[in-house]
């Protein structure tokens, strides 16, 4: 793969403000996740984070789009988890804010 063609970004909004909404989406345009298999906040792992609702832990997945392969890091949205935000945008070109 030509290194051209990959995107590494991160999402970023406050808590509640629809990241893993747009995650999931953009999983579901992409082809990555059958539709089948879709559910709410896919990315979330944990059963406090589905349960309240809320991202805790960053969740990368890559995705192709076209001739591009997307690298997606969706990231916590509370205050407290900022260390996590900050790995995020260490490690992607670009971040699309959510608000």
């Amino acid at each position: 793969m030509d290194q051209t063609k990959i995107r590494n970004f991160c999402i970023i909004a406050h808590i509640d403000h629809g990241k893993s909404t747009l995650a999931d989406r953009m999983l579901e345009i992409t082809g990555t996740i059958k539709k089948r298999d879709m559910q709410d906040q896919l990315l979330d792992q944990m059963d406090i984070e589905r349960e309240r609702g809320i991202t805790i832990k960053l969740a990368p997945v890559r995705m192709a789009w076209k001739e591009y392969i997307l690298n997606l890091i969706d990231t916590p949205g509370h205050v407290d988890f900022a260390y996590e935000v900050s790995r995020s945008l260490a490690a992607v070109e670009g971040a699309v804010f959510v608000s």
